[in-house]
């Protein structure tokens, strides 16, 4: 790679690491040290091809999420950590606080398979379309709007203190009253 090159890798990386970051730890279930691998390898790659490369933000989320696929194709398992019970809520009596509901959504995320992680992430973090999600799996847009049903469900009965967060909190718009009106001329 050639100074210019070089310079502008390192202003790619100081300006866009963090954001890669977040999503690399969210497709690798919340383990920081997990993600930070995952980025590394993306950027290592993307390093060895900057000079051909025309939007390096989307080669290195792609990447991203072709390493983890390729992770969770393996065929041989991780060690998963897992826990008795869940953390207990903080001082919150609704357990409402901004921390516990990450602290949650992340112990939640870290029990969905991989596969179900990686939908979830690229639905709705990076709120991409099913199509494009199906693209960048390799799989048809049925069985993304499956696994994506089947996620939300098994994340919703893993952490039931999410739905708080549902569609009770949205506002309705007004209903609509369709009964019969009479009208006189």
């Amino acid at each position: 790679m050639d100074a210019e090159g070089l310079e502008s890798f390192r202003d790619f990386v100081d300006s866009r690491s963090s954001a890669l970051l977040r999503t690399a730890v969210l497709l690798s279930g919340g383990d920081r040290h997990a993600g930070e691998d995952l980025l590394q390898n993306a950027l290592a790659k993307a390093a060895g091809r900057w000079h051909r490369i025309e939007e390096p933000e989307a080669y290195v989320r792609q990447v991203l999420y072709r390493q983890q696929i390729s992770r969770w194709r393996l065929k041989w398992r991780r060690r998963e950590v897992s826990v008795a019970e869940p953390p207990e809520p903080g001082a919150d009596p609704d357990g409402s606080s901004a921390a516990d509901l990450r602290l949650v959504m992340r112990a939640a995320l870290s029990r969905l398979t991989a596969r179900q992680r990686t939908v979830l992430v690229l639905r709705y973090f990076e709120d991409l379309p099913e199509a494009d999600v199906a693209r960048i799996l390799g799989c048809s847009v049925g069985t993304v709007r499956s696994t994506t049903h089947r996620s939300l469900a098994r994340l919703r009965s893993l952490a039931p203190e999410l739905a708080a967060l549902g569609p009770a909190d949205v506002e309705q718009p007004p209903s609509r009253d369709f009964s019969p009106v009479e009208v006189r001329p």
